[in-house]
């Protein structure tokens, strides 16, 4: 995803590595001022792997001491929470880690107000628009996060047809921009973010930033590629029942829910595999078809919800067929297997 400048970046020497400075300390500041409805921020207090607690207290060893400032979670209310936006904007604060939640409007489609916004001024009285804090706070961003999809590729609120003409982070800096240190936005999608995802992805660029991991590894979409390399239908508690043609017929069954408008087997998540909190439930684990919402096309691309998706009807005739003889050989199978030898003498 991009070089880091020679003087940032990992320069072999002989059989050594030469790496930036470790840092010691990180500020995390969290904007909410998107148009979003805090939902990131509510799943990320249900993460264990690690949880917020754990890097705030310092229980995770080998990464740098971090000051967490999310107005959800802050003690510091008011002007005493903006402090810290306000040091970070003029250049008194580094390094920091910026994380945007919601999407980011476009303030300059009327004639006047703005659409969303993060304290007032103190010199003009007039509120600061998430815009203004985005443009004094980026650039001076050790790395900056965009937590959710509406932040990621602008999600519900970039609807075709929406007043705001809002977008993710990517379209409003650049899907080339680079923070100052070399590091391209890292989205972490999700409608909300799946907790664990959005904090273990924290963490690896908390570990890069001590020098302890290389350049975070990055899709074409900016998504982290551990987590969205595979579809929801290859960690699927369903797939066996797709492989051999079992198809639910209503909501409420055990069986394959493609054919009910689940989008798994073309969206890119792992939260079949991982669950949600705790590694339990998890969209189609629980009964749930799959929306699409880790996709830059959500939602527009994947509706009516609830609709057979184009696909699907191809893709099961398909493997119809196929599916009926495998059935039926387990079930001879079975048969023959499902009770004792016969020299067992019963």
């Amino acid at each position: 995803m991009g070089d880091l400048p020679m003087d940032q970046a990992s320069v072999p020497y002989g059989r050594k590595t030469q790496r930036p400075p470790a840092i010691p300390a990180i500020d995390i500041l969290w904007m909410t001022a998107g148009l979003g409805c805090d939902g990131d921020t509510i799943a990320m207090t249900s993460a264990t792997q690690p949880s917020i607690e754990d890097l705030v207290l310092g229980a995770i060893p080998g990464i740098p001491r971090v000051s967490f400032h999310n107005p959800v979670l802050a003690y510091a209310v008011g002007d005493d929470f903006l402090q810290t936006f306000e040091r970070a904007a003029e250049g008194n604060l580094d390094p920091f880690l910026l994380v945007i939640e919601g999407s980011i409007p476009n303030e300059r489609n009327k004639n006047e107000g703005s659409w969303a916004a993060l304290g007032t001024d103190r010199a003009t009285g007039q509120p600061i628009t998430t815009c203004d804090w985005i443009d004094r706070l980026a650039p001076r961003a050790w790395a900056v996060m965009a937590a959710g999809t509406c932040s990621a590729y602008g999600g519900i609120h970039a609807m075709a047809g929406n007043p705001t003409g809002c977008m993710g982070l990517p379209d409003y800096l650049g899907w080339e921009w680079r923070s100052k240190a070399g590091i391209p936005i890292v989205c972490v999608p999700g409608c909300p973010i799946q907790p664990d995802n959005f904090m273990e992805t924290l963490l690896y660029l908390l570990r890069q930033a001590a020098g302890r991991a290389p350049m975070i590894s990055l899709d074409e979409e900016l998504r982290p590629t551990w987590l969205f390399s595979q579809t929801v239908h290859e960690g699927c508690d369903r797939a066996g029942y797709y492989e051999q043609a079992d198809f639910a017929e209503a909501y409420g069954s055990i069986k394959c829910i493609v054919q009910q408008g689940c989008w798994g087997p073309v969206v890119q998540c792992n939260v079949g595999k991982r669950g949600w909190m705790g590694g339990i439930g998890g969209c189609p684990n629980v009964g749930g078809v799959c929306i699409g919402c880790t996709m830059p096309g959500f939602p527009d691309r994947f509706m009516p919800f609830m609709d057979e998706p184009p696909g699907a009807k191809l893709s099961m005739t398909a493997v119809v067929t196929y599916g009926r003889t495998v059935r039926a050989l387990r079930k001879f199978t079975r048969a023959s297997l499902n009770k004792e030898p016969e020299w067992r003498g019963k």
